[in-house]
């Protein structure tokens, strides 16, 4: 059993989708961040960064927090949503890495400036919008020559699933991007990504 401590966040739901695609027993947590749970004393224990998700693994008594080596453990844990030849292993690791160095605090800047900054900055709007949309074209260039982020559906495009769903949310459209536009409603399809998303359950 793991418990999974996470919120209704893009990063949250990259660890219960993959929970839920390799089918491994847990138990959610819910950690609301708009209530500031992520500094209690408790959950500080178990991620000194204070930021979810995180989870508690019972079988090995080992605890990861991050997003992106949550995808790395539960992959090497499971044997599963990983590619084991050492250039797959690496195309994995390289677009996983994009999106946690480079497609997740874009597009996390873009809904902070564009949804819940007090104050409306026309540059840091500009800025991040047009950085979010020369990632599309570059998730979009990969998706135009390999059906999945690293050829076979793994924990890159996991990872980088929750952020591309925000585009609505953002104001955007991935109508310019049709490749990434295949990708994203073929991922948005699996049973797994659909329960996935949907963790904490929405009251």
């Amino acid at each position: 059993m793991i418990d999974l401590y996470t919120f209704t966040t893009p990063n949250g739901r990259k660890a219960s989708i993959m929970l839920e695609e390799v089918g491994v027993p847990y138990q959610v947590h819910v950690i609301d961040i708009t209530k500031g749970d992520q500094f209690s004393e408790e959950f500080v224990a178990i991620n000194p960064n204070s930021k979810i998700p995180a989870i508690v693994d019972h079988d090995t008594k080992i605890t990861v927090f991050e997003s992106g080596a949550i995808l790395l453990y539960l992959a090497e844990k499971t044997g599963a949503l990983m590619l084991t030849d050492q250039v797959g292993r690496y195309q994995v690791l390289e677009w996983l890495m994009l999106q946690m160095g480079s497609v997740g605090p874009m597009f996390g800047q873009l809904n902070h400036f564009k949804k819940f900054a007090p104050e409306k900055i026309p540059y840091a709007i500009e800025r991040y919008e047009k950085e979010t949309l020369r990632l599309y074209g570059v998730l979009d260039g990969q998706l135009a020559k390999h059906e999945y982020l690293a050829g076979e559906y793994t924990i890159a495009d996991i990872a980088t699933f929750p952020w591309v769903a925000t585009y609505e949310f953002q104001g955007l459209t991935l109508d310019k991007h049709p490749n990434l536009k295949r990708w994203f409603e073929a991922i948005n399809q699996r049973p797994a990504v659909q329960k996935g998303m949907n963790v904490p359950e929405r009251k």
